[in-house]
């Protein structure tokens, strides 16, 4: 009989390496702004379309809810491969937040909206506090099913923007939908197994 804690053990042997190399690699420049086969700038690379500004707006806030999510994970998690996950997700999302808030001063845009949109996948203020609440396993639950969620909505959001045609935001696209995607199925996994 095939074990499921098995699994997500040889999953996290696969897996984590897999996804520290995708958080290292996948962060496309800061600047906005793309280079074509003669190292030329290319101008309207550089240009930040309205589904653009609207995608970083609401990327930065569920990206930090993440990190929240990935903080509160440090002192309360008691599986070590949740704790490592955690930390990875905080190492992607945190620089992620910061290029986010460089294209929207690019763009003379605020950081907000102004008005409230429902961003798919984010925790309520009652979910965080009682994920904020818990610990142990009842932590880890709490943590995966909140983050499996919580990347869809993410990865929902960033398909928008797949054909951007800033190259920069494209590429961040990218790297969100494969990261995102292949910690989801590491995620359910480690909810699967005993």
């Amino acid at each position: 009989m095939i074990s499921y804690k098995a699994i997500a053990v040889a999953l996290a042997a696969v897996t984590l390496p897999a996804l520290v190399l995708t958080g290292c690699s996948a962060n496309p420049g800061m600047s906005g702004t793309a280079h074509n086969g003669t190292n030329h700038e290319n101008k309207a690379e550089q240009k930040f379309s309205g589904a653009d500004i609207m995608f970083a707006q609401m990327m930065i806030p569920h990206h930090r809810q993440a990190v929240e999510m990935g903080t509160l994970a440090e002192t309360r998690a008691s599986s070590p491969a949740v704790a490592t996950l955690a930390a990875q997700i905080k190492e992607e999302q945190a620089p992620e937040i910061t290029q986010m808030k460089t294209w929207l001063k690019e763009a003379n845009a605020p950081l907000e909206m102004g008005n409230e949109m429902v961003m798919k996948g984010l925790l309520t203020d009652a979910e965080l506090k009682r994920l904020a609440a818990a610990s142990g396993q009842e932590f880890d639950r709490l943590f995966l099913e909140g983050m499996i969620g919580h990347h869809l909505g993410a990865i929902e959001m960033a398909k928008v923007v797949l054909d951007s045609s800033n190259s920069a935001v494209r590429n961040l696209a990218e790297a969100i939908i494969s990261s995102q995607a292949e910690q989801v199925t590491f995620m359910k996994a480690l909810l699967t197994s005993p």
